[in-house]
């Protein structure tokens, strides 16, 4: 397993300045989270800092690595192939870096459309991409709020969220966010 200066390093070369910039504060609000919510820190932070690892890779070039490893799992990943940068980025971490934590891996790959059935860091990674300090949006202090309450809560409106706006904006949803939702909504207790 590669330690935390050398995924520094890793993304460094790797992502433009501005999401460098991202994954950093990504990595500090989900070991933040971690620690909070009695994860572990250190990986925490690891799976921050590259979470984003495939981000700058073209989208045809993504549908294509996609379609050689069997990563498509609807018509959608080649519609909005944006989305495949973390399935993709999960894949190449493992190939190329030599990642092989499957909690790590898999909380890189469920960190745009989610998955159901998400482990605490899988959590965490989500929702410290949406929340750190570089985002603004609306919703955005509402759903800080809640990640500091409740994790659970934090997932269902973060998606909500995700959800409202692509449907503002005329964007194509992922299934897979909507399945998501509604799993999160059925488990709420309040």
């Amino acid at each position: 397993m590669i330690d935390e200066n050398k995924a520094i390093e890793i993304i460094s070369a790797r992502l433009s300045p501005s999401r460098c910039r991202h994954s950093l504060e990504v990595a500090r609000v989900a070991r933040q989270m971690a620690e909070q919510y009695g994860d572990d820190s250190s990986r925490a932070y690891l799976t921050g800092l590259l979470h984003d690892y495939a981000k700058g890779i073209a989208g045809d070039e993504l549908v294509k690595i996609a379609e050689a490893n069997h990563l498509i799992t609807d018509e959608v990943d080649r519609q909005v192939p944006d989305l495949l940068h973390a399935p993709v980025g999960a894949f190449l971490l493992e190939r190329d870096v030599g990642i092989n934590d499957a909690d790590i891996l898999q909380a890189v790959k469920c960190h745009t459309v989610g998955c159901v059935d998400m482990t605490t860091l899988d959590k965490i990674i989500y929702l410290a991409d949406m929340i750190e300090p570089g985002r603004d949006y609306p919703g955005l202090e509402r759903l800080r709020c809640l990640a500091e309450r409740s994790m659970d809560r934090a997932m269902l409106y973060g998606l909500e969220t995700t959800i409202k706006y692509c449907i503002d904006c005329g964007r194509i949803l992922h299934p897979q966010t909507i399945a998501v939702r509604n799993w999160f909504l059925t488990r709420q207790h309040d």
